[in-house]
């Protein structure tokens, strides 16, 4: 069987997904059968589809056919364009969030019961997975994980689409955050390290603040709590003085393992070790529909990081910092936004697994919200 593939949305980050569908379709491994998109599909997108794919704005009409669909459109389209490639007969890939609350998970869940349902957390699929997993004896016992990123991000980051920058549009929730969206991979990949991916955390608490005027976060963290499992924190800005390598680290009572997992550097006890290549998801999704291997990103495996973008969504709105604590570099839109100091917070947030109101950074206060 040589599966049909579909890709909801051209621009953005579907691109990336149209390139890859591309690739295993001239290696002979799916066909390419088609892409939909409200809005007129860019020349590059173009240009990847096949002479012959359907290209077309009825997501029921292009799906038809199909045994897989990868939805990469805005977050808050996943589940209406989720449920109807089930009902279809396909198998999924939707990229991160999945959903935006426990209860649309639960449903997306159900409706996928006898359909293979992959999400876009690419990380789950790095060789580092197994290497830092077989490195947590060099530790000791397990005392906490930690999740670090600290990117610049300019005006045009937030001009890309609609929906950036919101927590909502049209009265719908969008759940956009440094937490949610950028940094999505460093939460998701330290609870999956946590071996609490597939758990509803007994507590979440939620520090969001903005920069910038907009509606959701640009710097923030949580704190995720679990019975019987350490507790996971992550720390994020996009408001930092220099871009830096995201990166996980694990505390043991004997040592540390840090896993820069953008470029699958991983180091344990001080020394590094060496890691393979990367495992593609919708490569590994065509095998399991073809040939039965294990999925790397299963839906079940992100249930703890949506029960994070539930309570994200449901806290409330994001703190501005005073404008002391903010300062603006360039013009138009190249001008971007720092908060002073934020890098090293972030660092220090990740080493002492502490949330920034715990760090007696000046621009913190008390009454952020614990849910559970």
């Amino acid at each position: 069987m040589i599966p049909r593939i579909v890709v909801f949305g051209t621009a953005g980050h579907a691109l990336t997904h149209l390139r890859r569908a591309r690739a295993l379709h001239d290696r002979g491994e799916i066909v390419l059968a088609g892409a939909c998109d409200v809005r007129e599909p860019p020349d590059e997108a173009r240009a990847l589809l096949p002479d012959d794919a359907l290209v077309g704005r009825d997501p029921a009409e292009v799906v038809a056919g199909a045994d897989i669909a990868v939805v990469a459109t805005p977050p808050h389209t996943h589940l209406p364009l989720a449920r109807l490639a089930l009902a279809a007969g396909c198998h999924l890939l939707v990229e991160k969030p999945p959903v935006l609350d426990l209860t649309a998970f639960d449903e997306l869940a159900r409706l996928a019961r006898d359909r293979a349902c992959q999400v876009g957390f690419q990380s789950f699929g790095s060789a580092a997975v197994p290497v830092v997993r077989a490195a947590l004896a060099r530790i000791g016992t397990v005392t906490g994980i930690a999740a670090a990123g600290a990117w610049i991000r300019r005006d045009r980051y937030f001009q890309r689409a609609e929906w950036a920058g919101r927590r909502r549009v049209g009265g719908q929730p969008v759940v956009d955050g440094a937490l949610t969206n950028p940094f999505a991979h460093a939460v998701a990949t330290a609870l999956l390290l946590n071996g609490t991916a597939e758990a509803v955390p007994d507590r979440i608490t939620v520090e969001l603040y903005r920069a910038r005027d907009i509606e959701s976060d640009d710097t923030a963290c949580a704190r995720l709590r679990f019975s019987g499992a350490p507790d996971v924190v992550v720390a994020a800005t996009l408001d930092a003085e220099a871009d830096h390598e995201p990166y996980v680290l694990v505390h043991g009572t004997e040592g540390r393992i840090r896993w820069h997992y953008k470029t699958d550097v991983v180091v344990a006890g001080g020394e590094p070790v060496p890691v393979g290549p990367p495992r593609d998801l919708l490569e590994n999704l065509v095998g399991h529909v073809r040939d039965g291997v294990p999925l790397l990103a299963p839906l079940s495996a992100t249930r703890a990081f949506t029960a994070l973008v539930e309570a994200v969504r449901d806290a409330p709105e994001p703190r501005s910092l005073p404008p002391g604590w903010v300062r603006t570099v360039g013009t138009g839109p190249e001008r971007r936004f720092v908060v002073p100091g934020i890098d090293r917070a972030v660092d220090a947030a990740a080493e002492r697994l502490a949330l920034y109101s715990e760090l007696a950074l000046p621009w913190t206060g008390a009454g952020f919200r614990a849910c559970g």
